[in-house]
């Protein structure tokens, strides 16, 4: 069915075409003509549709905002990079590389034909550092397909109504760190990383009707973009099969009520959609003395119930995700409670609105103790002076968490999703091992090829 005959799931895209001043007539009659695009390493165009790629494939940003109707929107490898080799029909290289495309907001699902003449193992992320593919190992002159959803979002928050678009149209306060991010650019962008990653093709398309899970909370959900800082909300996708999208609206430094203030709420509520999710983490900025301060026992239960009232009137299923402990123990080797009252908060809420609750704050005390005072230095951000550039000091930060304590925090949140059989469960990429927070995976044996960028500046928040 054409886009312009689809009004309530479209809508999003139609006022995104409108603000531009296309006509709706244009994009009927163009609707059918593109249903993806599709890149190739191959020496041999197949289709007209299907580019080739190679060392002058380089991105550049559009003039004007790209729109789903766009034949062949402006695409390429990016930041500063590209593969060191477009032999035997595959885009390889010896270091990281980024491939993107200019497109608008919403869901897309991402289509690659990995391998090529010499054995690669492949780690795909997207966007800020979203991860969906983990080591894939690929034999000399195999194929493997792997197909995902990769959601992508500007700072627009565009109508919800059939009024006719205001101009400017209202924007999410973006803080300074997140203009010109990846996770709020004008393009979808693909990571290609690991030991020789190796691409054959590479096919994107727009994705409608297919459920939506948005993640609102802080730095501890957060697509975090860069080294060595990492958020469970951004491993999350790896976890989930192409039948369903993760948005990952968090961000470093919110409170409950900020993300509100900051129209971040109103950009979830402007694409959401009836059968999507909303998983709610917040509470480690909310306790902050100060005009941010959210007490736990009044406005934070008042805020709650905001964000369930909305997310149930769009016919969406709120799930409330209770913060994760600090790295604070005790003399006996026990987690010290300082997030206050807000996890119980959020436990008495989801109570007394039948909802279900994932108990991340439960769950990661007994992970912090299970791994103890000296095995958390593995799961947070602590490293010597010159483990990383322009590092001089050392980084010492008990919140915050790298790649492999996200890891870890992803992990205890899809299994307590599996436990309580949340309506979750079916999209979960199968096989996955079971996960008991007492028996974490071994620090030793666990790895990720770490992403290029590296900043040692604390995200916000504490």
């Amino acid at each position: 069915m054409p886009l312009c005959c689809k009004p309530s799931s479209y809508r999003l895209r139609l006022y995104s075409i409108a603000a531009l001043g296309i006509t709706l007539s244009a994009l009927c009659s163009s609707a059918n003509a593109q249903s993806g695009w599709r890149f190739t390493c191959s020496a041999t165009k197949h289709s007209p549709t299907q580019n080739q790629l190679s060392a002058t494939s380089i991105y550049k940003a559009p003039a004007q905002p790209t729109t789903i109707a766009t034949s062949t929107p402006a695409f390429g490898f990016d930041l500063d990079t590209v593969p060191s080799s477009f032999a035997s029909n595959a885009c390889s290289s010896t270091k990281p590389f980024f491939f993107s495309i200019a497109v608008p907001d919403g869901n897309y699902r991402v289509t690659l034909e990995l391998g090529g003449a010499t054995a690669s193992v492949n780690t795909i992320r997207a966007e800020s550092r979203r991860l969906f593919l983990d080591q894939k190992q690929i034999a000399a002159g195999k194929t493997a397909t792997i197909a995902f959803n990769v959601n992508v979002r500007t700072a627009t928050i565009f109508p919800t109504d059939a009024s006719t678009p205001s101009t400017p149209l209202p924007q999410v306060h973006l803080k300074p760190r997140e203009i010109g991010a990846l996770d709020w650019d004008e393009k979808l962008t693909l990571e290609f990383n690991g030991d020789n990653p190796s691409v054959r093709s590479i096919f994107i398309e727009p994705v409608k009707n297919i459920p939506t899970v948005y993640l609102a909370g802080d730095s501890t959900v957060v697509d975090q973009d860069k080294e060595p800082w990492a958020a469970w909300g951004q491993m999350l996708p790896l976890f989930f099969d192409s039948r369903i999208a993760i948005a990952n609206e968090a961000e470093s430094g919110e409170t409950i009520k900020s993300f509100i203030g900051e129209r971040r709420l109103a950009k979830v509520m402007s694409t959401i959609q009836p059968g999507d999710y909303l998983m709610i983490q917040f509470g480690h900025n909310d306790q902050k003395q100060g005009a941010g301060y959210v007490p736990a026992a009044t406005d934070f239960k008042t805020y709650l119930l905001q964000y369930i009232t909305e997310a149930r009137a769009h016919g969406v299923t709120p799930i409330l995700v209770t913060p994760m402990n600090r790295r604070n123990f005790d003399a006996n080797g026990k987690i010290v409670q300082t997030l206050g009252d807000y996890p119980a908060a959020m436990r008495e809420v989801a109570d007394q609105q039948k909802i279900a609750l994932i108990d991340l704050n439960a769950m990661s005390k007994t992970l912090f103790e299970t791994m103890g005072e000296t095995g958390t230095l593995h799961a947070f951000v602590h490293y010597p002076p010159n483990s990383f550039p322009n590092q001089p000091d050392e980084l010492k930060d008990d919140t915050h968490f790298n790649s492999y304590g996200a890891y870890e925090l992803a992990r205890a949140v899809v299994q307590s999703i599996r436990d309580q059989h949340l309506p979750l469960e079916p999209y979960l990429r199968l096989p996955i091992s079971i996960f008991d927070p007492a028996h974490p995976d071994s620090f030793v044996s666990w790895k990720l090829p770490p992403s290029p960028n590296v900043s040692v500046v604390t995200p916000y928040g504490k």
